[in-house]
């Protein structure tokens, strides 16, 4: 009998974390010693592609602002990172460390030949005081950024060169005295050296790399007792005493830093061993939450830290940071929470500041953005262009930076395990092709409509039959999910992963039920978010937009394709509270699904370019999921300072009629109320 089970359905189903594993992965690269071992193992750039909506998504961006930035804008096109007499700093490399892995996901001819013009530069600018990089750079910190771009190359391709400019440039770290002041850029992202530091000595073992990372530990700013201590919480907020400055304080505060910076305890823990480092990350987290936290998975900074009303901005910047960090801490350290934090900021933050044609983008984004208009806001430090869609709203570092987001999202939605085999870890169409169990390669399909629909099906392609482990991640917010194997149904555990071993054939079929139901967040002053799956509702606001020209001391517009500055006004009213229970969502809300587009994230009435006529059309479908919801107009709910004014104290009594209201994924609505607040029945 127990031979007979053994050849139908071998698998073990238990709760677990990936952490603490004794065995090693034979076919990646994993850390040596005297490293502690990561709980996953990353794959690398190729072995997992995008399908369905979100290879669409990856080809939409191919065809926006990443596939021609480098035709027209100055600072890319004339970029002294490929040899040009323009822009010397971090823009060249941050384009690169978006750009290449997008190339290689696709196998866009195109795009990996517009990559290798900055490889083939930086390779050859590899200097005898292994310095790297344009002459007139004098900073260590665009190399940081270059060094990743040069690691996912490498994965890509196998460049044996790029390797020994990178071995080189750790040794003069090693070798040369400590230059990370705390009151520069290079200084509070010291860490940063390690994502690819590490990644080094995964593949030639050289001690040099571990000495240089620990020379940086000891000389940079302290992460994990900041975490631990956290000056900038509520009260500081309150009391005006978050820094508004770029000196060494104001540093701390400010946004994207942070995204990154909440890695880096991370990082060293691999190095330390020590315990302190992995709880300071989830301090750190929490007090994000907790002090700043707003809906998407994000905390606010415009520019710095900026507490938790709703109309304070996230940098983009900050945002697709805030999931290289999750992608990090996801290999690391194995939480099946990383991957929650990491899907809500992709499927709701990401595209929510990015327009679905990916030719525009915010610098900050609001929960609720009621206007996006060239005009004065309460942001912490920055200008009136911030929450504009537009080429480089504000500052042009997001406009670099922003290219990173979905590509690196893809990457790490399937790791390898320690016991040789594989973890889906962020859920969404996709394939995974890598060596398991005795070092055959395999292909899983994963199809499904996630996030917009519950529904997943793993398909196994494989040349024999073979043995390995299959780790399935559910969901933290998700209840009652079934697993379906060989005609076995499994109940699964919220917030863990479900191992599943048993001996595969080609065409065996997994498949999950994630029961997509409504559920409420209490926010800000009580208000209330409604959540489907990992995605918020927002409230469609009808949409008029006007095209605007900028020029400014930092920005500036360019007519070139579907390159763009939009104002966006309501023609709706916005002002809405919920006629709802909060104990129970669904009671009243419909849910309608529509078919997705090749725009996914895109709602009726948006401005796209349309690139066969060369000019802007309005979007005529429907977001994927649209909710209809009971709702009453508060009247006293206005405007202020150019943005909705402080959500009313929830539950209100409201004596206007009730009316009938739609709600589309928070990702599809450039204008939009996302913390409602709640009328008494």
């Amino acid at each position: 009998m127990k031979q007979i089970l053994k050849l139908l359905l071998l698998f073990a189903l238990f709760a677990c974390t990936l952490e603490n594993s004794s065995d090693v992965n034979r076919f990646y690269p994993v850390n040596k010693p005297p490293l502690k071992q990561t709980a996953l193992v990353k794959l690398p750039l190729g072995a997992v592609k995008p399908a369905g909506w979100l290879r669409d998504q990856l080809i939409v961006q191919s065809r926006g602002l990443t596939g021609h930035l480098d035709e027209f804008w100055p600072d890319i096109k004339s970029s002294a990172w490929k040899g040009g007499d323009g822009e010397a700093w971090e823009r060249g490399p941050y384009y690169l460390d978006g750009l290449i892995p997008l190339a290689y996901l696709l196998n866009d001819e195109k795009l990996i030949n517009k990559a290798e013009v900055f490889i083939r530069w930086i390779v050859k600018s590899s200097r005898e005081n292994v310095w790297f990089g344009p002459d007139k750079n004098n900073d260590r910190w665009p190399l940081v950024v270059a060094a990743k771009g040069l690691m996912q190359y490498y994965e890509a391709t196998g460049n044996k060169d790029v390797l020994n400019v990178l071995t080189k440039y750790f040794h003069y770290l090693a070798s040369s005295p400590p230059d990370w002041p705390d009151s520069t850029w290079r200084g509070v992202r010291a860490m940063e050296n390690a994502v690819t530091g590490y990644w080094l000595y995964r593949r030639t073992g050289d001690k040099e790399i571990l000495k240089a990372i620990a020379k940086i530990q000891k000389n940079s700013y302290d992460w994990a007792k900041y975490y631990y201590d956290f000056p900038w919480d509520s009260t500081a907020v309150a009391q005006n005493k978050i820094p508004l400055n770029w000196k060494a304080d104001g540093l701390t505060a400010h946004g994207p830093n942070n995204a990154m910076a909440i890695k880096y305890p991370g990082l060293w823990y691999q190095q330390s061993g020590n315990d302190y480092y992995k709880k300071a990350v989830y301090e750190g987290i929490r007090k994000y939450d907790l002090n700043h936290g707003q809906v998407g998975g994000r905390f606010s900074c415009d520019e710095h830290l900026h507490g938790c009303n709703p109309v304070q901005g996230t940098e983009l910047c900050a945002v697709v940071e805030y999931m290289f960090s999750m992608e990090n801490l996801l290999e690391i350290m194995g939480s099946p929470a990383f991957a929650d934090r990491l899907e809500m900021l992709a499927y709701n933050a990401l595209p929510g500041t990015i327009t679905p044609d990916f030719w525009a983008h915010q610098y900050d984004q609001q929960a609720n953005q009621v206007l996006v208009t060239l005009d004065e806001r309460n942001w912490s430090t920055n200008g009136p262009e911030s929450n504009l869609y537009g080429l480089m709203p504000n500052y042009p570092c997001c406009l670099a930076n922003m290219h990173q987001g979905w590509p690196k999202f893809v990457q790490s939605m399937w790791m390898a395990t320690h016991d040789n085999g594989l973890a889906a870890i962020a859920l969404g169409p996709s394939s995974v092709t890598a060596k398991v169990g005795d070092g055959t390669t395999v292909t899983i399909k994963e199809e499904t409509e996630y996030p917009f629909d519950g529904n997943i099906q793993f398909r196994i392609e494989t040349k024999k039959a073979l043995t390995f482990p299959l780790y399935l991640r559910i969901p933290g917010w998700a209840q009652n999910v079934q697993v379906a194997v060989a005609g076995k149904i499994l109940q699964a555990k919220t917030g863990q992963f479900i191992k599943l071993e048993r001996e595969w054939h080609s065409g065996d079929l997994v498949e999950i039920l994630i029961p997509m139901k409504l559920r409420t967040e209490k926010r800000y002053r009580g208000a209330l978010s409604i959540l489907r799956g990992p995605l918020y509702f927002s409230l469609r606001i009808g949409k008029k937009y006007n095209k605007i020209k900028i020029k400014s001391r930092n920005t500036y517009s360019i007519d070139y394709m579907g390159s763009v500055d939009w104002e966006i006004r309501p023609t709706t009213a916005w002002n809405y509270g919920l006629v709802i229970d909060p104990a129970e969502a669904g009671e009243n809300i419909r849910v309608r699904r529509n078919p997705l587009t090749k725009l996914p994230f895109a709602d009726m009435g948006e401005m796209v370019y349309d690139e066969q006529k060369n000019k802007y059309v309005s979007w005529p479908y429907e977001a994927p999921v649209v909710l209809d919801v009971p709702a009453k107009r508060i009247a006293n709910w206005k405007l202020v300072k150019n943005s909705a004014g402080p959500v009313p104290q929830s539950p209100s009594q409201i004596s206007s009629e009730t009316e009938t209201v739609q709600l589309t994924p928070y990702g599809s609505a450039r204008l939009r109320i996302s913390e409602f607040p709640v009328i008494q029945k």
